[in-house]
């Protein structure tokens, strides 16, 4: 098996980003989540219910900061977060520093109500929730319950099979179906479909995760990245095939055991 893709998602629920390579950190991948868009009271502005955040791309400048874009808004330089703490409702977190005030003002026009960024100064703070597997010590960013999440294209594959198969017996189109969807960290090469349901621990190169477990599925996945409505696929498909417990099931989590560099092109290991 090898690693076919990295994707960085510099703000949580925007856009993310193709990559070559990335340094992983005990709290997930450089660059990754670190920001965050939250209500007047600190709670997350969550891409189910503003799909709009799909439109952002946010680049990281090399001083420090970020460069946001989004289709029908002028592009806006962000500076590196000085501002005051305020609280956030995140699981494990309680606080986090606000961005420029002309970065709320962006975001706000965006998405049509009032929005902050804010930056999480050391992800370290913020322990992995021991309710989706996190052991004592292990740390996450602004990401929801687990550093990285890992899909195989082989199971990627499988679903869009099932998605077709179940499209062409209601006699409907088939619908345009992506991997990314599921928000993934890392895509793994050459597994069986749904291998990854089984296993505990993973190497990307020289770098080693813990499973900590497998992932349920929720709306953001049926939302269509180009044209930000939401469907019903690829959940429905999943609920007719992996669904169990009350929840739909797609990927896995990793919690990093090592810190390194990880490489499109590296060998995986697992089991």
């Amino acid at each position: 098996m090898i690693l076919s893709e990295i994707h960085v998602y510099p703000i949580k629920s925007v856009t993310g980003w193709a990559v070559d390579r990335a340094h992983v950190h005990p709290w997930g991948l450089e660059g990754d989540r670190r920001w965050a868009v939250v209500g007047p009271d600190g709670d997350n502005l969550w891409l189910g219910e503003y799909p709009r955040l799909l439109a952002v791309t946010a680049t990281e400048l090399p001083a420090g900061g970020l460069l946001l874009s989004a289709r029908g808004l002028p592009d806006l330089r962000v500076p590196p977060a000085d501002g005051p703490s305020v609280p956030v409702g995140f699981t494990g977190l309680d606080h986090a520093m606000l961005a420029a005030p002309e970065a709320h003002a962006w975001f706000t026009e965006l998405l049509g109500v009032p929005a902050r960024l804010v930056w999480l100064d050391d992800p370290a703070r913020r322990s992995v929730d021991p309710a989706h597997g996190g052991l004592p010590g292990e740390v996450v960013s602004f990401a929801w319950d687990a550093p990285l999440l890992l899909i195989t294209t082989a199971s990627s594959r499988r679903l869009d099979e099932w998605i077709e198969q179940g499209a062409a017996e209601r006699g409907e189109a088939s619908g345009a179906r992506s991997p990314l969807r599921f928000r993934p960290s890392v895509m793994v090469e050459g597994a069986e479909p749904f291998e990854e349901d089984t296993w505990r621990e993973v190497r990307i190169g020289t770098v080693s995760f813990r499973v900590s477990e497998l992932c349920d599925r929720c709306a953001v996945t049926t939302i269509d990245p180009h044209t930000y409505r939401k469907g019903k696929e690829p959940l429905r498909t999943l609920a007719a095939h992996r669904r169990w417990d009350g929840k739909t099931w797609f990927g896995i989590r990793l919690v990093p055991r090592d810190v390194g560099e990880i490489r499109v092109g590296d060998p995986v290991i697992a089991g």
